[in-house]
Formats: C-alpha cells, structure tokens, sequence
C-alpha cells in the first residue's frame, strides 16, 4: 500500500521548516548509503548530527509518528532517525530496495515502511519524481509540500534526475508494531470502516462495539510478530 497524507498543512509551520532548512549544512549523499545504494546515489544531505540538524528532527519527527492517519496505517513502534535530502544539477537516486534492518544494537531496527515528507514546491523543480513499484505496479509521485507519503520499504524505487531547481525532502523508515503487510492493512481497513460508522448519525453502537473488539483482538494477536 502507498499512502500520500497531508501531513503538514500549517503555512506557518512550512514556514519555520524552510527557514531551518537554511540552517541545515550539507555533505555528499553518499555518507549515509550501503555499497549498494551509494552506486546509484548523487545527491547531497544533511548533517543532521549538528544543532541544526537535531533541531528540524524535534521538529519534524512528531509530525510524522504522531499523526493521526500515521498511527493507524502503520502502528509505529520506533523509526530510525531522519534524514533531510537535497537533490539538485542533474542529481537522482537510482532503483533500489532499503536495507531490512538499519542501526546497530538496541538502536536496529526492523523497517517496515519507508516515508517521504515532500517539502519543496514542485513547481519550483523539474523532474525529482518518486517512483515506487509495488505489486506488479509503478506509480510516479510529486507532492505538495507537507505531504507525507508511506510505502513498503521492501519495494523497489527511485528518485528521476532533478533537471532543474532544487528538490528538498525528509526520509525515514518505521517499525510497525504489526510486522505483516497485509495484517497492516487489513487493521486499517477496520479503523477506516470505525470512522465511517461514527460519522452517521445515529451511530450503530452495537456494530462499533464489534468493529472495536475486533479491533483489539487482532492487535493482542499481532503485536510484536
């Protein structure tokens, strides 16, 4: 499942992200890329290890985990890091799958579903597409700034060659409390139907009642598998 949400709407808050990422110094993409990925790789990213670089991870992480539509797509139980990415002069990231396991010690992680936070107007770049290929499908995304988009990190994709302009975005991967895609999903698909039956009136409060139940029987027998 590919998921695009609008994550951050506030102008304001987009505001105050482009002015700390004009705090943000910048190294060689390559740093932070497997033997793999760093063949294919050419763009440039954050030092994210500095004040600046702390200070938009405060900023952006929550808007991400603990965004409503983000809880109950993915149940997230830790994320690894963030990384903020600039690509520009040509610049792309070839067709790659992410690493199954990122950080080392009690910091590894399982990744499960990777994020983009799109924060460039896309009229201001040219190419810089984000193509991911899931289940036998392509599909080919250029986002509004604050919009956050979701997909199996065990899927092939790639970022087109940004030909002119400069295209800035956040990444990261999250591990689910829910380890299976399709359970995922199917958890989901019950908390979309949840929300459905709520926004009716009158509401079926015995047919809620069900759907919650359920809800937290299935979570009791996933979590941590």
């Amino acid at each position: 499942m590919i998921l695009s949400i609008a994550a951050i709407d506030d102008a304001e808050k987009l505001s105050e992200i482009r002015a700390g990422i004009g705090e943000l110094a910048w190294q060689d993409g390559r740093v932070t890329a497997g033997k793999t990925a760093a063949r294919v790789k050419e763009n440039e990213q954050a030092v994210m290890g500095n004040a600046a670089g702390r200070a938009m991870s405060k900023m952006l992480l929550p808007l991400i985990v603990d965004n409503p539509v983000v809880k109950a797509a993915v149940r997230p139980r830790r994320t690894y890091g963030l990384l903020i990415s600039k690509t520009q002069n040509g610049g792309h990231y070839g067709a790659h799958v992410d690493n199954a396991l990122m950080g080392k010690g009690d910091a590894q992680i399982r990744t499960d579903i990777s994020f983009t936070l799109f924060l460039s107007d896309p009229k201001e770049y040219d190419g810089g597409e984000l193509v991911v290929q899931t289940a036998g499908m392509t599909q080919t995304i250029k986002e509004e700034p604050g919009t956050l988009v979701l997909y199996p990190s065990t899927s092939a994709h790639e970022v087109t060659p940004v030909t002119s302009g400069t295209r800035v975005v956040a990444i990261g991967w999250i591990e689910s409390q829910i380890r299976d895609l399709v359970q995922r999903e199917l958890l989901f698909d019950l908390q979309n139907t949840r929300g459905s039956l709520a926004a009716k009136l009158p509401i079926d409060a015995q047919e809620l009642l069900m759907i919650d139940k359920s809800i937290a029987n299935l979570l009791r027998m996933w979590a941590g598998k």
